[in-house]
């Protein structure tokens, strides 16, 4: 579903992505992980072009993202992405939030996109709050708006870049239980995190970075249980020694 190859990416002359090479494949989740300024962040915004590359290849879903020729509108309309700070329409209704882009982008009929807001908005338990701005709603509340907004274009893949660290502790479950269960009906998931816990509960491989290069891309009993690089290894002694 996604292939990076030899992915390369500077900001001036500052290289922060270094001949990055991974495949994630159909209903596979894959969670990103490694220290602040590794380059995990930059390269999940890569996939649907947020941030071009100046070396390697993409490809999302057969389509070359890297080729002049690609509609990068029609790309990202496949791709759902999740963002750290929500990214919501502060003067939309959520279900505004929901039914514009099904609309606008996908020319979907107002009645078919309005139910299937209402629809998402049931699943992620939020459907009495339709009618609300992001405002009115708390953090955790308004992630999971994203996620539906995100859902609601009929994603091939679902990127999501760090979700729950804008949060306050007691409002990252309820968005990793909706991650979780996405997760289990099978959909392509591709996440920064540094929630340990989910990644040991649904990922199916870990991908650590550090200084814009992979170093591990393995799984996940591979990177807990078993014998990941020594950079990795630290990582983790960190994570984990006040738990």
């Amino acid at each position: 579903m996604i292939h990076f190859q030899n992915v390369g990416k500077y900001y001036g002359n500052f290289k922060v992505l270094n001949n990055c090479t991974a495949d994630i494949a159909e209903k596979e989740v894959v969670v990103v992980c490694g220290p602040s300024g590794s380059g995990k962040s930059t390269l999940i915004k890569c996939v649907n072009a947020l941030e071009p590359i100046q070396e390697g290849k993409i490809i999302v879903n057969h389509t070359d993202i890297t080729d002049k020729n690609t509609n990068l509108s029609h790309l990202r309309s496949q791709v759902g992405m999740v963002f750290q700070h929500f990214e919501l329409f502060p003067h939309m209704s959520i279900e505004k939030n929901l039914i514009i882009a099904q609309t606008k982008v996908l020319k979907r009929n107002p009645d078919d996109a309005h139910k299937k807001a209402m629809n998402l908005l049931d699943r992620v338990g939020l459907l009495a709050h339709a009618h609300k701005f992001p405002s009115q709603l708390s953090g955790g509340q308004q992630q999971r708006v994203a996620i539906a907004r995100a859902l609601a274009m009929d994603p091939v893949v679902m990127l999501f870049d760090e979700p729950t660290s804008a949060l306050d502790p007691e409002m990252i479950h309820e968005v990793l239980d909706v991650m979780v269960e996405l997760a289990q009906e099978g959909m392509t998931m591709m996440c920064v995190t540094h929630e340990m816990g989910f990644a040991r509960r649904v990922a199916d491989r870990i991908i650590f970075m550090d200084q814009g290069e992979i170093i591990d891309n393995v799984t996940k009993d591979e990177f807990f249980d078993g014998e990941p690089s020594d950079r990795a290894k630290d990582f983790l002694k960190n994570i984990f020694q006040f738990d």
